[in-house]
């Protein structure tokens, strides 16, 4: 590619035209819809409360693989470089996921419709880690290599803030197909093995090769990053959650470890993940696709938690720690906890799913796309019998981004206090949570600018369009830069880092404000706005990426290539 730049904007050759454009212009033509831009059609009335919020449970994983895993591509698997970090044998705790087309329920009043989903659901699977024991994940494509309409069915697979070796990030060039052979083309699938070391960043730096614990992370989820169709698969279902614990944070509120924070745990109990994503439905309750060829935003007019429209949640009087994601391909939201008219507080504790110093008391949360908050509600402050809803107050017309907060906003989540804790309740959320590493900014070595754009319709970084062969930097192991993050124009733009997480040292010449003090992937850029974030690039080399999260943006080119070099 060559994203050489003129005065007149970016240059497309024939190859980047076609993908930035005619993709869209397929997707519609299948659906037969109408292209149209501004508000999303209203779409079919569904009943509030009818079913109950589906509930993500840990996947179990498997004894072994068959081949057995191994540094290099094996028989059957897609190409990829070798394993970075490999002891000589795979590691004990083994999955595997197989992308799948099957049947989703949205709501009981409309059609059940086809997903592509990992292991076939939505949200899809949920895998349950821990540090310092790696985790070796086989995902298979079993997507039919001659699917209709809008996505793809080759995929690349990005779990999204782990700190993680080249090979496995799901870097977005490197997607591969799924295979079908035999009598009557028996579907047999094609892998990828995915090495998931879950060390501290550092731990190359780490005379014990441990890391430093402060920097834990927490909610993390995994996505499809297949370039040019990041939104469209994304949409079409492919959103997996990925949670990490240690002794601090460590899953159980009965720990004995003095270091254990004994948060409300059980994932899947009192730790409830809430995967909260946007879809457009035509008057007939199918899921549409609007390409919106101006390069907006995709927009739903549905807004469903852990698959479902408007679910509800019985709840025991006693405290519960909600992990809210923001799995939407554009939407921002501002959740608030009401009851009646009345806004509720709540506890506040992780920020892109990592932990903060302190809790924060909020009564708002706002998230942009691919952005995590996690937060503690204590309904032992309310009787059995009580009603509380999960609203989202944002408005917002199109990709541009959000526009005010409207006076009730929409229920998207009911809960209602049905019972007594069935055990005491022992969780707390003390004081202190987790010790942020400090800022030296004594080891930068370099700062550099990174704008975001739209040049001729062309949504870009530092006024180039993504080259997948071409790194925008190359970037030494083990430095430490400034990162400026500059939006232009009037759109938002949530920029998400791949590899490491970033620190906000400014927005606008001004300190971030206190829920923004922890470490983060997404960083938001409001219309003409700069941050300034310090990263850190250790322990792995490769091609990694940086882009947009309003997924609309990242696949009409709003990404770029960074390469960390020995």
């Amino acid at each position: 590619m060559n994203a050489n730049t003129s005065s007149r904007g970016p240059k497309l050759n024939r190859r980047q035209s076609i993908q930035l454009g005619a993709a869209g212009v397929a997707a519609a033509a299948h659906l037969g819809q109408e292209v149209q831009a501004g508000d999303p059609p209203a779409g079919p009335t569904t009943a509030a409360w009818m079913v109950p919020l589906p509930m993500p449970q840990p996947k179990q994983a498997v004894a072994a693989l068959n081949p057995a895993p191994a540094l290099y591509p094996i028989d059957g698997e897609c190409g990829r470089p070798p394993h970075q970090v490999w002891s000589g044998a795979a590691p004990t705790r083994l999955y595997t996921i197989h992308v799948k087309e099957a049947l989703h329920s949205f709501h009981p009043q409309l059609p059940s419709q086809p997903i592509w989903g990992y292991d076939g659901t939505f949200p899809g699977s949920c895998i349950v880690a821990r540090y310092n024991e790696p985790v070796l994940v086989r995902f298979y494509n079993q997507l039919n290599p001659y699917a209709t309409g809008f996505g793809s069915p080759e995929i690349s697979v990005h779990l999204h803030n782990l700190h993680c070796a080249s090979e496995s990030d799901g870097f977005a060039g490197d997607y591969w197909g799924s295979l079908r052979h035999g009598p009557g083309l028996t579907h047999a699938g094609y892998f990828k093995d995915h090495l998931f070391m879950n060390r501290y960043a550092g731990f190359s730096q780490d005379p014990a090769g441990i890391g430093d614990p402060r920097e834990a992370l927490g909610t993390l989820w995994f996505h499809d990053h297949r370039m040019d169709y990041t939104e469209q698969n994304v949409y079409r279902g492919m959103a997996g959650l990925y949670l990490m614990f240690d002794a601090i944070d460590s899953g159980n509120e009965r720990d004995t470890n003095p270091q254990a924070l004994r948060l409300p745990s059980g994932v899947g109990r009192y730790d409830v993940p809430l995967v909260i994503a946007d879809f457009l439905f035509d008057a007939s309750g199918y899921v549409s696709y609007n390409p919106m060829l101006d390069n907006k935003g995709h927009l739903g007019n549905k807004v469903t938690v852990n698959g479902k429209i408007q679910p509800y949640f019985r709840v025991e009087r006693r405290k519960y720690r909600f992990r809210l994601l923001d799995a939407s391909v554009a939407r921002f939201y501002e959740f608030y906890l009401m009851r009646g008219t009345t806004s509720e507080s709540f506890t506040y504790i992780a920020n892109d799913g990592n932990l903060l110093e302190a809790p924060l008391p909020m009564s708002s949360v706002r998230l942009a796309p691919a952005e995590r908050a996690d937060i503690v509600v204590d309904f032992s402050k309310y009787p059995i019998g009580t009603k509380l809803f999960l609203v989202n107050r944002l408005l917002m017309k199109d990709g541009r981004g959000p526009e005010g907060l409207s006076s009730r906003g929409e229920q998207l989540l009911r809960f209602d206090v049905a019972a007594e804790a069935s055990e005491p309740d022992v969780s707390q959320v003390p004081a202190r949570l987790r010790e942020q590493p400090p800022i030296n900014l004594n080891e930068v070595v370099r700062r550099r600018r990174w704008e975001f754009d739209k040049d001729n319709a062309i949504w870009t970084v530092n006024k180039k369009i993504f080259d997948v062969e071409r790194a925008a930097a190359q970037i030494p192991r083990d430095s430490t830069e400034i990162w400026e993050l500059r939006g232009n124009g009037s759109w938002h733009h949530p920029v998400h880092i791949h590899m490491e997480e970033g620190r906000i040292l400014s927005r606008n010449g001004v300190p971030p404000p206190p829920h923004e003090r922890g470490r983060k992937d997404v960083f938001v850029l409001a219309p003409e706005e700069r941050v300034e974030v310090l990263m850190k690039f250790r322990d792995f080399t490769g091609k990694y990426l940086m882009h947009c999260h309003n997924l609309t943006h990242e696949d009409h080119a709003m990404m770029a290539r960074f390469d960390v070099v020995p």
